[in-house]
Formats: C-alpha cells, structure tokens, sequence
C-alpha cells in the first residue's frame, strides 16, 4: 500500500463523478402547474457485503466504490483492525455482490449478536465491542483547527461538482486537511459516504492525526463513532446535534463543531483544539448562501 499523507493541494484526491449515468439518471413528471418536467434522481441499489465466505449485512447504496465501500464498513464495525491483511476483494456488479477476503478467519458470529441500531437513516448499524472500543481509543491532542480555515474549506465544498447539485438527495462527507478538501465521498445514507472514506484511508494507510471529517447531515451518535473509531480528531457539520453524539463527543475528547457555515460555527466539545485566528463574522457569510446538504438529515 502506498502513503498518502501529505497529499497535494489544489484538487480532490478521489470525487463521485456526477456524469456517470450509473449514479443518477431522468425521471419523467409534473409540476405544480400540470407541466410535464423531468427530474435528475439519484440511484438506490442494494449491494451485499461477504466476508470470506459469511454474509455480513445488504446495503442500499448509489453503487460507486464498493471495495472501498466495504472495506470501511468492516473497519468501522471493528471486524477487520488496521493490522489485518486483506487478501483480496471481489465485486460483481450484476449480482450485487462484494467479497472481502482476509488471511486469518474472523469472529464473525459472535458481532452479529452483539448488534446496535442506531439513528443513522437507511437503518444505521454498529457492533456491541465497537461501543467496547469506543472509550480505549485515544485522539490526537496535538491536533489543531484554525478559524480561518473554515471559510475556505467550506467554500470549496460547496463549489465541488457533486451529486447532490445535479440531483440532492444524497448525503456528503469529505475528509479535510487544514483548508484542503481531499477525499469527497456521498451516498443515500451518510454512513455509507463515511464508510468510504474509512476503506480509501485503510486502502491508502493516511495518519489521520491531522484530519479533519466534514459531513452536510447531523451530528449523532453514529457519526461520532464512526469519525473516533477513525481515529480523526475533528468532525464538523453544517447541521445541528444530537445529545447523546454530544456525550459521545466529550468522552472521546473529539472535537464537535456542528451549525458550520461560512465562518460561523458552536463548538460543543473538544475547544481545545480550536485556535481562534479570525475575525468573527459581523454579517451574513458567503457560506450561508447556496450550502450543500439540504435540512438536517
């Protein structure tokens, strides 16, 4: 596997293609007027996730990146470690199909019956030992977010071409550098956008000691775990919070930055990261116009 931690500066690094007819395709209808129009909707198709040869889980999914699809999902459930080594994937896109293939066997079963519902939409998932796990993680205190910085990234995601300007109803993640977008994942669900991620980070073994995890849906417990379980210090949103996300937040020592836009934002855990380097807002920002993510979902 190759490094990837100082990645360069002026483009993504891995992007949706809102071109590719597979993710997105014209639905015929009417508006409120009688008037026949037709709509650009985002593709749902189901893809089942193996690990050898056991059936893990039937995800719904716009159907970009599997392997890396996968691949974060089994990090993030704790079924795979950063010290496994994965063999092989395999992915039929006719059947629905991706195989992950390790050299060791897996305690499998035993997760199964540890399993969590969450609030994540398109019925969120976690593992009893993730939530074990949770509180031996240790996040890098060193970590570092500035003020002015914010403005900046938040313009360039927003700018990005994108799913959700051609069609919306999707869900964005992207991994941060200081101000530097790098990687931009979305989906139906945003804890599929998150898994994404997770599986390029493993695939790619990016030190996530200086990250920072940017997504346009809420703050909840899911997505706390998820962003801990990455070993990412800092996670802001555009959208509000929930109160257990919160907790889960302030006992991981995670930066929590939700209500994001332009250079305004509430930090609820985590302020010690912080480094307050700008004027604060005085009026309405560029930011607050235009912002991907409709709502809180």
């Amino acid at each position: 596997m190759s490094k990837s931690n100082k990645p360069g500066k002026s483009e993504l690094l891995l992007a949706p293609n809102p071109d590719d007819p597979r993710l997105s395709s014209l639905v015929a209808g009417t508006d409120q007027s009688g008037a026949q129009v037709s709509l650009n909707v985002v593709a749902e198709r189901p893809l089942t996730l193996y690990l050898n040869s056991q059936e893990v889980v039937t995800m719904m999914t716009i159907g970009d990146f599997p392997d890396l699809l996968a691949l974060g999902y089994l990090i993030n459930q704790n079924m795979l470690s950063r010290n496994d080594t994965v063999t092989g994937i395999d992915v039929d896109d006719d059947l629905g199909v991706v195989v992950v293939r390790t050299d060791t066997d897996t305690d499998f079963e035993e997760k199964m019956r540890k399993k969590v519902r969450t609030s994540g939409c398109a019925q969120g998932t976690v593992f009893g030992d993730v939530i074990e796990a949770f509180d031996e993680i240790e996040l890098p205190p060193q970590a570092k977010l500035k003020t002015s910085w914010l403005g900046n990234l938040t313009k360039k995601i927003n700018t990005a071409p994108s799913l959700y300007l051609t069609a919306g109803a999707i869900h964005g993640c992207v991994l941060c550098v200081e101000d530097r977008p790098l990687v931009y994942m979305e989906d139906v669900g945003r804890h599929n956008a998150v898994d994404k991620i997770a599986g390029w980070m493993f695939r790619e073994q990016v030190d996530p000691a200086d990250k920072i995890f940017y997504t346009t849906g809420r703050l909840t417990s899911e997505m706390v775990i998820k962003t801990v379980m990455m070993g990412i210090p800092i996670l802001i949103s555009r959208s509000g919070f929930t109160a257990w996300g919160v907790d889960l937040a302030r006992r991981a020592n995670l930066t929590l930055i939700g209500r994001a836009r332009g250079k305004r934002f509430v930090v609820l855990s985590g302020e010690h990261r912080i480094v307050f380097d700008d004027d604060p807002p005085a009026g309405v920002d560029e930011g607050d116009v235009n912002r991907k993510g409709a709502g809180d979902g």
